[in-house]
């Protein structure tokens, strides 16, 4: 790397250009405050490309004498980045008056601008202009205060490194400071100064301080670690007495010693003991740290250590769920998905026991985001119950408490637990089954008693189980027809109110009195008995509040098909006609009195035609089963084979991400090997693989085919051909422009303005620049990205004309950004999935129109344009020849998530006719609006381009 100094070009908001004369009158004539603001503007127009050298006797003679801290800062920069030499490499004469003035700033009384301007000395690269000032350096190694001292040290292992010459005893002139100073912030500079300098005498320092190495200051030990890493490439026969150094400083009272120390020895050594030791530390940093921040950190610390180390750690899984004594949620969750990883057949019982313990906590103790939790336990749980078949047993009573539980998010994973479980464990079908029973009249959520009379339908197949579920479904319906039952009970309260008018009205607005807890009185009247009975009123029948009350009939249509599935498996398994003909009479009669209460003034909702049509199909297939065995079997097992088939597809899912897993983590025996004594190394410039080194991945901005990504800005007939290549790296664009002057004159000026429309941000303007006749010119700007939105950079090209009032421009065409380099295929489950479209409130409906092709290849074709990926199981196909369409409509949900967190779901409704017409529709939701909107235009391409290939 070159020795040169680089710099950033700086924009600078300001339309207001001053010239050079005015910065002269504004330096010569101006106040301190006046002075600090064209000092500024000097600043940003000399990193710039303008050196402005007639300045620099004006700066020196009325800035440099200011005694005004902030422009004596802003000096600073000024030397900093001015020329200092003349064209033929010799120090300008202007140079010896700035010596003389840093040579006084070195000797000031001042300790805190002797510090400042030694740390100013460690920017410069001039040996002439530094030659000069050694002795007021050296001087200041010897100040009385440290924050000299410290600055000092810095500043002359700077200038050794510019010069060996300037100062020959520098390791010795340190290595005697060390020895002689106490400050610590001065011996950390002094031996992180040392160990650049010379490493054989760090080293001896080192050696030296071993007996007393765990009760030195916390910055000299993580200094000692610093070289520790860096040194064991070099020298790789020490690594096992840096091993023993590392452990030793493991045991420090620093936290930051502490994890530096770990992070060192995971980069050291693959000892299994060693990276236990490491990693127990981490714990016990993220157990005993209060910050939310440094436990977050640390954590995922630990979890790349696991994920590099397979089976290793498994032993600390217990000590990881430590940490759920945190009041944060985020922490909590981390820590249960690392213990989950890491949870195997030798400790699942204790995890069992502790997240019991955790779950039943919930109820008694008020956490943050109890509910919240409650999910992340309860998901906890399943996913160790399917893991470990043992245990499903001992959690599934524990679970089914919280069927009832208010909040539905938590009761409907625990339905998808019971669902699950009943499907994978047939011995446990039967006792699930009526625990769910006697925990079902407490359930007050529709989506919570839809799943779970799912369950009593499928999996209820021995007669005292069907039973019970028959009898538990009669109590929960209530009096039927309810129709009738609701009209007697009205017309009974209003003929009793006619016929007692006094005492009812004697009861109404006299008031009892009761006596309280503590003793004291308190009176109850009647509207407080009437609030009462009229909450009570469905108590103990769900199924009836939640189609009268709620209007729910979807759950209706669902029980519909529950009655179905009963019937056919007790006329399967019992020998008793008329009992069969009792509950098929009585399984319609429940199904036509909720058709009637949905029609009737007593539902708060009326009855939806697709719910009608569902029940009048349930009723039909209950009275003709008999004669249509086909319609018998889809009902007792064509949907418990759809459920298996998706259970399948979890399980595929689930060992195809385990063998992933360990194809990432595994060695292929013809892999080459990496010898460490054999790589050459350039000493201070390498630093050893390390866990804390950020992993990311290098999208390369160089594509196999350029071609591919240029766009043209201008056209062959403007006097200038401009052209870009997009290149798209993590959250950034990347512009690389061509300039060609298509003209015979020189174009002065030339500056290429871009803006944009979107979540994006210009981060620098190219700069300025003269272009000959014919000639051509690469710039490159970067452009800010900030969301997944569709977003447009346009700009124009501004050159002077034959008069420096005469501007010429040429207008640039637009550039739009493609959102899918931004939007990646994911996955989440069934229930996330419809959380997120619930709350999310953007939608984008696109209707969806093609010819000529299948459903499958429409679906699939849609899936690769849109970088989403299908959630529905068998919405696609896993045989990639298989195109033909079972039927005539197809339905999946969709979803990605974008590189910004932004996540997207997609709903696709299309339906074929016989002459291969596809019609549909598809509906994108969002959280905000605009990836809803940038995925719809996207869509919009995607249908222009069919209908394109179509006419083709």
């Amino acid at each position: 790397m070159s020795d040169s100094a680089q710099y950033t070009l700086v924009y600078e908001p300001s339309t207001e250009k001053l010239s050079v004369r005015d910065f002269q009158n504004l330096l010569e004539k101006g106040r301190d405050e006046d002075k600090v603001d064209a000092m500024r503007q000097i600043l940003v127009a000399m990193l710039n490309g303008d050196p402005m050298p007639q300045l620099l006797m004006q700066i020196i003679r009325f800035v440099m004498p200011s005694k005004n801290k902030q422009l004596k800062k802003l000096l600073h920069f000024y030397w900093e980045i001015c020329p200092k030499l003349q064209p033929d490499g010799k120090l300008k004469q202007e140079m010896i008056l700035v010596c003389n003035a840093i040579r006084n700033d070195l000797q000031h009384p001042n300790e805190y601008i002797r510090g400042e301007t030694l740390r100013f000395l460690c920017k410069l690269k001039e040996p002439e202009l530094l030659e000069s000032l050694i002795p007021s350096v050296r001087s200041n190694m010897e100040h009385r205060h440290s924050y000299v001292r410290k600055n000092a040290v810095f500043a002359i292992a700077s200038i050794r490194e510019i010069s060996e010459t300037l100062v020959p005893d520098c390791d010795e002139l340190i290595s005697t400071f060390l020895d002689a100073e106490t400050d610590a912030t001065c011996k950390r500079n002094a031996f992180v100064s040392l160990a650049n300098i010379n490493r054989d005498w760090a080293f001896a320092y080192l050696q030296k301080q071993l007996p007393s190495i765990g009760s030195l200051d916390e910055l000299i030990q993580l200094a000692f670690v610093q070289f520790i890493r860096r040194d064991a490439i070099v020298t790789p026969e020490l690594k096992q007495s840096y091993i023993a150094i590392v452990l030793e400083m493991l045991e420090a009272s620093s936290p930051a010693v502490t994890y530096e120390a770990a992070m060192a020895l995971t980069a050291l050594t693959s000892n299994p003991t060693a990276l236990r030791a490491a990693a127990q530390e981490l714990v016990d940093l993220a157990i005993h740290e209060s910050d939310n921040n440094v436990k977050l950190i640390v954590l995922d610390r630990v979890d790349t250590l696991h994920r590099r180390n397979p089976g290793i750690l498994n032993e600390l899984s217990m000590s990881i769920l430590l940490i759920l004594s945190s009041a944060d949620l985020d922490v909590r969750s981390k820590a249960i998905d690392i213990a989950l990883d890491m949870v195997s057949s030798t400790n699942i019982d204790e995890v069992i026991k502790l997240f019991k313990k955790e779950l039943q906590a919930t109820v008694s103790q008020e956490y943050e985001r109890n509910a919240e939790y409650r999910q992340v336990l309860i998901r906890a749980i399943h996913n160790c119950s399917i893991k470990f078949p043992q245990v499903a047993a001992q959690v599934a009573d524990l679970l089914l408490d919280f069927v009832a539980d208010f909040n539905s998010s938590s009761a409907n994973d625990v339905i998808i637990f019971v669902r699950e479980v009943v499907e994978r464990f047939p011995n446990l079908r039967s006792t699930i089954v009526r625990r769910l029973l006697t925990t079902l009249s407490s359930v007050r959520r529709a989506t919570v008693y839809r799943s779970a009379l799912w369950v009593i339908g499928e999996y209820c197949l021995e007669e005292a189980d069907i039973q019970e579920a028959w009898q538990h479904i009669r109590n929960s319906l209530g009096e039927v027809p309810i129709v009738a039952s609701e009209r007697r009970k009205r017309d009974g309260e209003t003929n009793g109110a006619e016929e007692e008018p006094d005492v009812g009205e004697t009861a109404t607005h006299k008031p009892s009195r009761k006596v309280l807890a503590d003793g004291t009185y308190a009176t109850e009247s009647a509207l407080t008995t009437t609030v009462k009975a009229e909450v009570d009123e469905f108590e103990g029948q769900p199924l009836r509040s939640i189609i009268l009350k709620d209007g729910n009939y979807f759950v209706a249509g669902v029980l519909g098909s529950t009655l179905a599935k009963l019937v056919f498996r007790y006329a399967a398994i019992t020998k008793k006609p008329a009992r069969v003909n009792a509950l098929k009479a009585e399984a319609m009669l429940f199904l036509t009195s909720i058709l009637r209460a949905g029609q009737s003034e007593f539902s708060a909702v009326s009855i939806d035609e697709d719910s009608t049509d569902r029940i009048l199909s349930c009723i039909r297939a209950i009275s003709q089963g008999d004669r249509e065995p086909a319609v018998v079997e889809a009902y007792r097992e064509d949907t418990k084979e759809a459920f298996r088939a998706l259970v399948g597809k979890l399980d595929k899912e689930r060992a195809d991400k385990k063998a992933a897993d360990k194809r990432n983590n595994a060695v292929q025996v013809d892999d080459s090997l990496s010898f460490r004594q054999l790589v050459k190394t350039d000493g201070d410039d390498e630093e050893p693989e390390a866990l804390d080194t950020i992993d990311t991945t290098v999208v390369s901005t160089k594509p196999l085919s350029s071609l591919a990504k240029v766009q043209p800005l201008t056209g062959f007939s403007d006097p200038i051909y401009a052209e870009a290549v997009i290149n798209v790296h993590q959250f950034d664009i990347i512009l690389d422009i061509l300039l060609v002057n298509q003209t015979k004159d020189t174009l002065r000026n030339l500056t290429v303005e871009f803006s944009v429309l979107g979540d994006l941000k210009v981060v620098d303007q190219p700069q300025s620049l003269n272009l000959g006749p014919h000639g051509f010119a690469s710039l490159q700007t970067t452009i800010k990205v900030s969301s997944a939105d569709a977003s447009v950079i346009f700009g124009n090209i501004v050159y002077d004309g034959q008069s420096s009032l005469d501007n010429k421009v040429v207008i640039l065409n637009d550039l739009h950004v493609d959102i899918m380099d931004y939007i990646k295929p994911s996955t989440c489950s069934e229930t996330e999935f419809r959380s997120m479209w619930s709350e999310f409130e953007w939608e984008n409906k696109v209707n969806l129109m093609a010819k000529g092709l299948t459903l499958q290849k429409y679906i699939r074709y849609f899936v690769e344009n849109t970088n989403m990926k299908c959630l529905t199981p068998g919405a696609i196909k896993e045989d990639a020849t298989d195109l033909e369409d079972d039927c005539g409509f197809l339905s999946a949900n969709l979803y990605s998530i974008s590189s910004f967190g932004e996540e997207a779901l997609a709903n696709i409704s299309i339906e074929i006719n016989d002459n291969l017409e596809i019609s549909g529709h598809v509906r994108i939701r969002s959280k905000g609006q605009g990836l809803a909107l940038s995925l719809g235009d996207r869509v919009a391409d995607i249908q222009k381009q069919l209908v394109l290939k179509s006419l083709a």
